[in-house]
């Protein structure tokens, strides 16, 4: 009780100074994506403050000092503050494990992974953002970026990069407009696709209507939506597509080399492998968001799961105002924009779009987050997805399931995920 009272102590403050000392006025839009939040006028005495933050080793090596310069820049702009830094190289990926150990004992503000979100918020390792904090996510992020980093009715980290894939393709084969349709695209070449690895299956299924936890992905009450008209004619098309000898079944491994020795001509992947797919087209390199399949005479966007990674609060902080400020300015539009010209790190924030309008691969993210993918549910019930849509798709691809039996095999699918 003592730290939900803290908690909420703390949130009124912060909404109070928020909502007094905002430089733009809650309707206005003149600085979107930026940090457009200050603090009141510098008291006479500034108030000594420390403050923990995790962030990649990446992001404070001597060639790329991301963080030091950005807090640098924080301390300069807050006078009101004398801060005491501790830095630690701690992951998104390692985030959880570091802070569930010992949250009192935790960053004051740090990076996570948002598929951790349910089990940090439960953990009583993330503050909610609200106020004008909130306000400013809200007009940096799309939706799909925010719902990234919601749970139940609260939202709970600043987003700064995307994590999803697209589409790689040699623009020596196909046209911008070939791109638009995967049956387009088989007509004309290869294309490789991670169909048994279950972050890329529920694309196909996505496309078609299906849901997982209702239309926002948070709902555990009601489950996955796989059974079905919709879902059924999903797993037919897949029957077909993997018989096609222009479907190549991407084991990881053989969509990639086969860009590189020529007997693919597009595959899906993400940032992690923009580097050797670039070197491996040259000037034929091609980045696009999702094509459309075609299901029953109609066009349907198939969608990639997305997520991000995002900056948190430490509800336990001794130092809640400053921790709040310091996260807002970490994730604000000019931190999303030096990590990108510092480390590559694709932004977020719709206010850079110009800044990232001659990169291919940031625009292709952008884009899928923006038009073909939906939120990965970070919900506990999400669990059994991974090695059951695993199974399916082997089935698929190794004859098992056929249009026979494909209603079968769907409909059992989907009692495995709502009831185990």
């Amino acid at each position: 009780m003592k730290k939900i009272i803290a908690l909420l102590l703390a949130c009124v403050m912060v909404l109070g100074l928020f909502a007094a000392c905002a430089e733009t006025p809650a309707g206005d839009k003149t600085n979107e994506g930026t940090n457009t939040t200050t603090v009141p006028a510098t008291p006479a005495e500034p108030e000594e403050v420390a403050l923990t933050v995790w962030a990649p080793a990446e992001d404070q090596s001597e060639e790329t000092p991301w963080l030091k310069t950005m807090c640098d820049n924080f301390a300069k702009a807050h006078p009101e503050y004398i801060i005491k830094w501790d830095f630690a190289a701690v992951s998104e990926a390692d985030a959880k494990n570091m802070i569930t150990g010992d949250v009192e004992a935790g960053a004051d503000v740090y990076m996570f992974a948002n598929d951790q979100l349910g089990e940090l918020v439960e953990a009583d390792a993330l503050a909610p953002i609200t106020g004008n904090v909130l306000e400013q996510v809200k007009a940096g992020a799309s939706e799909t970026m925010l719902s990234s980093v919601t749970y139940g009715k609260n939202v709970y980290g600043i987003p700064y990069t995307g994590n999803t894939w697209w589409l790689y393709y040699d623009k020596s084969v196909f046209s911008a407009d070939d791109i638009k349709s995967l049956e387009t695209m088989l007509e004309k070449g290869k294309v490789a696709f991670r169909l048994n690895n279950s972050w890329y299956t529920q694309a196909f299924y996505f496309a078609n209507g299906c849901t997982m936890f209702g239309p926002n992905g948070n709902d555990a009450a009601q489950g996955f939506d796989f059974g079905g008209e919709n879902a059924v004619a999903v797993t037919n098309y897949l029957v077909d597509l993997v018989k096609n000898p222009n479907f190549v079944s991407d084991d990881g491994q053989n969509g990639l080399a086969g860009i590189q020795d020529g007997s693919i001509k597009a595959f899906v992947s993400g940032d992690w492998e923009a580097a050797l797919v670039k070197e491996a087209l040259g000037e034929n390199f091609g980045a696009a968001q999702l094509p459309c399949i075609t299901i029953d005479g109609q066009a349907k966007q198939l969608r990639a799961f997305a997520g991000s990674k995002a900056i948190g609060v430490n509800p336990n902080s001794d130092n809640m105002v400053a921790a709040y400020l310091l996260a807002m300015y970490l994730g604000s539009a000019e931190g999303q924009k030096l990590r990108y010209e510092m480390r590559g790190v694709i932004p977020c924030d719709a206010s850079l779009a110009d800044a990232i309008a001659n990169d291919p691969v940031a625009l292709a993210q952008m884009n899928c987050l923006n038009n073909s993918a939906a939120v990965q549910p970070t919900i506990p019930e999400m669990g059994i997805w991974w090695s059951n849509a695993t199974n399916l798709a082997n089935e698929i691809i190794s004859g098992a399931v056929t249009h026979e039996n494909a209603k079968e095999k769907t409909e059992a699918f989907n009692t495995i995920l709502n009831e185990g």
